[in-house]
């Protein structure tokens, strides 16, 4: 079966099974390897990517599910503005470690500032739930904090 879905700005048209998880899709087919496959269960959100402005679960979602969607992946998250300054914020505080999680992270994080540009300590909380190896969530928080300041 032939899927139209538009990554990062791209129309691409793939012969694909319609239940094959996006993450594979972005991955094997399309060799986009900036999203991470963590647990497969949508629980630890490595493989988070954008779907029309939503932070989603690349894992478990079909790609027949995101055809017609706009899908915005860690490979262009700074060509966006609020990316961009995600982006910036992360470096600035230093927040990456063992890295695995960045990417889903930054793409939570994104998603947040898209949908409430001002958030409260309480939103960052009930946002950024994936998990980190690391345990680095006092500098994600301050990078979300000082990209919504940004």
């Amino acid at each position: 079966m032939t899927v139209d879905i538009t990554i990062n700005g791209q129309l691409h048209q793939l012969d694909i099974e319609p239940d094959t998880p996006l993450l594979w899709v972005l991955r094997d087919e399309l060799g986009m390897t900036g999203t991470k496959y963590g647990c497969g269960v949508a629980q630890c959100g490595a493989c988070t990517v954008l779907v029309d402005g939503q932070a989603t679960r690349s894992c478990v979602t079909p790609v027949e599910a995101v055809a017609g969607s706009q899908i915005m992946t860690i490979e262009a998250v700074t060509q966006d503005p609020v990316g961009q300054k995600v982006v910036e914020a992360w470096v600035s505080q230093q927040v990456a470690q063992c890295g695995y999680c960045q990417s889903g992270q930054v793409m939570a994080a994104t998603a947040l500032l898209k949908q409430t540009p001002k958030p409260s300590d309480e939103d960052i909380t009930a946002a950024m739930i994936n998990l980190c190896r690391c345990g680095t969530y006092n500098a994600i928080a301050a990078a979300v904090r000082q990209a919504a300041q940004a």
